[in-house]
């Protein structure tokens, strides 16, 4: 088999981790407003910027000096460097949010990417395969078999890419022919709907006016705005009766002199909130239901508190609304995580009790409050009979509904009897949902029978069949209009809660769960609260961020088992071992798009339920226990990726992204069964790791608490096919290896580039060096056929990932330092024995007089203790020091840096510039022992501190105080 000819990819060298993390950060913001995700949930979605930028960097060759398999390419390390920049600026722009459709930025991305293309196809023109895989005029396409909520497809699309997207579940195959297929399909075209009359969005002068700018999707989208108008007109006629306003009496303006403005008015009620109740454990009052409610504050915002007061009369009560903060214990409410109290008994009423009353069906409800829409905010209502009434009489509509698998800790409701879908929704909401979903139907007949008139040919053929006519036209603006009202059930069930604080309601996905609400919110589809409409306003926002200049196709297939990656650019995020049940929680929306667009995709929406056996997710309760799913897990995840192994492009490698959300960082590393079983399926599979990147994809303070595994939040792995002719070797062997590959490894890493200027950039923060080592390492483990241990038998991912982290423990130090750093792991800033110090200190050739002579720990009365710190001589100076270990030097620069900041530590530096790489690696050690030691606030300020580091070398580089040896060091 001829070999290809194809340079290393700059994703395989190099990346400017800093400016991709910090846009990821920005993006993830709640701020950022029209931004894809908004089109519909789905769970642990990458961000755009980091999908740009790892496809970006992927396919574009690292200008660097290669050679192998027969050619030679790439220049010298001083000019490659500068290559290198020019990319890496290239990249530093395509991330950032406000360049997301910058076709100026764009455009230079896809240039480059063609450039490394054309150079691939003329190094493979003579390659026997060349017509199928080398065309320098047509890029090759990409494919994501795991697409889930469609970022990587989409900006596969974005940077000029032909885009595949196929996953099993209907839900995520929906949501990427709304990102990726359907948007180039309809593109330029004008809107067919008639404007929405006293609209402030519509435009004034007509859709045929020939200045009117319908390019890319704007048509489509202003038809879904339209259609989605027409349908909250005709819902209200049909459904808006049960939605009452509320007058404001002269009895209530008496007992609530606040209410005195908005006397004799009606006002729009926007929220209900509701209590569920039970009956009273006490058989004194077992005939009474009893509210359960998790606080009875309203609103917690100053200036503006308010909350409702139960009042109990005997063997009954009552709420009333009040101004003001209440007494303390209102906060509480009568259910907590230790259980419930009756309000009438005060008698205790432990889960297992509620349970047994929620399955026998004794759960009921009690309006609490009337959130209404006054002049200048929320108005709060006590509650009344005429509104409790309307929405206990509501006829409860005809609906099917799967059952809710139950994922203890996952979905909890069904601890509470609650085993369908169908009764996560009060009857009111079924009633609202069922009709605009029924209306999507009448809006798809409406719009195809606008385009004809508005002269759109029509080919008679559906979307599903690739019809691109005026029927295929109103399905494609009935899947937005669909997905706005799945979305919109996210905000009305019974498990929403209100949010005090920003007196706003709390949607049910906050998290990947469906968890148990005793007290719950239920919106008004024409109130000022994420009423229907706001769902339909967020899709359409959506669009001027999504791609229209390469085709989108996307298929339902399962990633064991499909053909679509046959010679494509790979990169995906697959599930997460166990952390997300995506199929078991996506049924919520399915029940919903099934209603809407069954017609439109009957193939797709078919069952009764979102496909659930084949999927790739080690669910315990599924396969008999946790070891069955893990074995379910290791096989069909091999299975997938070796379809990838066997099926990618081969002039790139696939990218693969894993998340650690359930890292466990011990002692002898960083590992966790989902890691150590997913690094397993990609080496079986066939693949070579060649690099490990790891990204923050979450927000900060969500993930990156240092008090709590603090680890970057997704780990990019770069794979390459593995030679089919490789070797076996020892385990010595392997080792050896590793301690000729890795120290330079961890010293790029933790030094990053180096600018025109000589200062280091873009080093990997101590946060994630634990990962990104595994890199390299896993490098050398997974080129091999095998690693044999001493008994024969083939080394496991787990034994060679604690190798690997055992790595960063043998950093070099003087003798000093070593005595501290070893101190310090055993007794942290604790006073310890002498006796044992001496020991140590002997073993580490100084002594305890010498420790102490140096400055770095205290000894008397038979006590020795390392100094911290803030303990430290502020007059120190290391010029006049005879004795200076390096352990002393970082914590005077963490002391500098606390009182005068990067200036400070910068001039510091500079007067121990000999010291410097030294010091960094400390730094990093002490991170990484302190975060497995759980030492969040000591691991705090070692982060700090290398983080600063390029700041502190700039203020180093202009103070005047750099040694002769910095430009050397460096």
């Amino acid at each position: 088999m001829t070999p290809i000819k194809s340079p290393k990819k700059l994703i395989e060298v190099a990346l400017p981790l800093d400016d991709i993390n910090a846009a990821c950060a920005i993006e993830k913001q709640p701020f950022t407003k029209k931004h894809p995700r908004s089109m519909h949930i789905w769970w642990a979605r990458r961000p755009q910027a980091a999908a740009r930028a790892v496809i970006f960097a992927q396919m574009v060759n690292d200008p660097g000096y290669q050679q192998g398999n027969g050619f030679k390419y790439g220049v010298n390390k001083q000019e490659a460097a500068k290559k290198r920049e020019k990319l890496f600026n290239i990249l530093r722009e395509l991330v950032k949010w406000e360049n997301t459709n910058n076709e100026v930025v764009l455009n230079q991305a896809r240039a480059a990417i063609l450039e490394s293309w054309r150079e691939i196809c003329t190094l493979n023109k003579d390659h026997p395969d060349a017509a199928e895989l080398f065309n320098p005029d047509k890029l090759p396409g990409f494919h994501d078999p795991f697409a889930g909520g469609g970022a990587l497809p989409l900006e596969a699309q974005r940077l000029g890419l032909e885009s595949y997207a196929s996953d099993l579940n209907p839900v995520a195959v929906t949501i990427n022919k709304a990102m990726i297929e359907i948007p180039p399909k309809f593109a330029g075209r004008e809107p067919v709907g008639p404007e929405v009359l006293n609209d402030k969005k519509s435009k004034k002068k007509s859709t045929k006016d020939a200045f009117e700018d319908w390019s890319g999707s704007k048509g489509l989208a202003e038809d879904v705005r339209r259609y989605g108008n027409w349908i909250r007109d005709e819902a209200q006629k049909r459904i808006g009766h049960l939605y009452p306003k509320v007058l404001v009496t002269e009895a209530m303006v008496a007992e609530r002199p606040d209410l005195a403005p908005y006397l004799g008015e009606e006002l729009t009620v926007t929220a209900w909130l509701w209590a569920r109740t039970v009956k009273s454990p006490s058989p004194a009052f077992s005939h009474v239901d009893v509210p359960l409610a998790s606080t009875f504050i309203l609103s917690s915002k100053a200036g503006k508190e308010a909350y409702v007061e139960p009042v109990v009369e005997g063997d009954s009560f009552y709420f009333v609304v009040k101004q003001g903060k209440g007494s303390p214990e209102l906060k509480d409410g009568t259910v907590s995580r230790k259980g419930g109290i009756c309000l009438i008994s005060k008698s205790p009423m432990e889960f297992k009790y509620l349970r047994a009353e929620a399955k026998a069906g004794r759960f009921g409800r009690r309006l609490m409050v009337v959130v209404a829409e006054g002049k200048s905010g929320r108005v709060y209502l006590s509650p009344n009979v005429v509104q409790e009434q309307i929405a206990n009489s509501v006829d409860a509509p005809e609906f099917v509904s799967p059952n809710i698998c139950h994922w203890p800790g996952r979905t909890n409701v069904v601890e509470y009897g609650m085993t369908r879908f169908d009764q996560l929704f009060t009857t009111r909401q079924l009633v609202a949902l069922t009709t605009f979903s029924e209306l999507v139907g009448e809006a798809i007949a409406r719009c195809r029978e606008d385009a004809l008139t508005a002269g759109m040919a029509d080919d008679g053929i559906g979307l599903d069949a690739g019809g691109t006519g005026a029927t295929a036209y109103a399905q494609a603006v009935g899947v937005y209009l669909g997905l706005a009202t799945s979305r919109w059930g996210d905000l009305s069930n019974s498990l929403t809660s209100w949010n005090n604080t920003n007196q706003n309601i709390r949607a049910l996905f906050a998290r990947q769960a469906i968890p148990m609400s005793w007290d719950f919110a239920e919106l008004n589809p024409y109130g000022a609260i994420a009423p229907w409409l706001s769902a339909v306003d967020s899709s359409v926002n959506t669009f001027v961020n999504l791609a229209t200049n390469s085709s989108g196709f996307v298929i339902q297939a399962d990633a064991q088992t499909q053909t679509v990656s046959v010679n494509k650019v790979i990169s995906s995020d697959p599930p997460y071992y166990d952390n997300i049940g995506y199929a078991d929680l996506s049924d919520f929306f399915y029940v919903w798009l099934r209603k809407s667009l069954r017609p439109i995709f009957p193939g797709l929406y078919a069952t009764m339920a979102v496909p659930k056996a084949e999927e790739l997710v080690a669910t315990p309760y599924r396969h008999g226990s946790k070891a069955g799913a893990e074995a379910f897990f290791l096989d069909g995840m091999g299975k997938a990726i070796h379809q990838l192994a066997e099926q990618a492009h081969p002039a790139f490698p696939v990218t693969i992204y894993y998340a650690f959300k359930q890292s466990e960082t011990k002692v002898e590393g960083t590992s966790s069964a989902g890691w150590e079983t997913f690094l397993q399926a990609v080496i079986d599979a066939g693949f070579a790791i060649s690099g490990t990147w790891p990204l923050r994809t979450e927000r900060e303070g969500r993930t990156i608490g240092l008090g709590s595994n603090a680890l970057a939040s997704s780990v990019v792995l770069v794979c390459n096919k593995r030679a089919a002719n490789a070797d076996s070797i020892s385990r010595r062997q392997f080792i050896r290896e590793l301690n000729r590959v890795l120290p330079e490894a961890l010293d790029e890493m933790t030094q990053g580039s180096i600018d025109a200027q000589g200062i280091s950039q873009s080093a990997v923060a101590p946060v994630d060096l634990s990962q990104a080592i595994i890199g390299p390492g896993m490098g050398i483990f997974s080129k091999y056929a095998a690693v044999l241990e001493a008994d024969g038998s083939k080394m496991s991912v787990k034994t060679a990932l604690q190798l690997i982290n055992r790595f960063l423990a043998e950093d070099d130090f003087d003798h000093d330092t070593q005595f501290c750093l070893h101190w310090f792991e055993q007794q942290g800033w604790r006073v310890g024995k002498f006796g044992e110090a001496d020991v140590l200190a002997r073993a580490k050739g100084t002594s305890v007089a010498g420790l102490q002579e140096a400055g770095v720990i205290s000894s008397g009365q038979g006590e020795v203790q390392l100094l911290k710190w803030t303990e430290l001589p502020t007059d120190w100076a290391p010029e006049r020091d005879n004795r200076t270990p390096v352990w002393e030097g970082l914590h005077q620069l963490i002391r500098i840096l606390n009182s005068e900041g990067a200036s400070g530590a910068g001039a510091m530096l500079g007067r121990l510039s000999d010291k410097s790489d030294a010091i960094r690696s400390l730094a990093y050690r002490l991170y990484t022992l302190c975060e497995r030691k759980g030492w969040a606030q000591e691991a705090r300020a070692y982060n700090e501190l290398v983080t600063a580091w390029d700041a502190i070398q700039s203020a180093m580089a202009t103070s005047g105080q750099v040694g002769e040896s910095y430009s050397l060091d460096l």
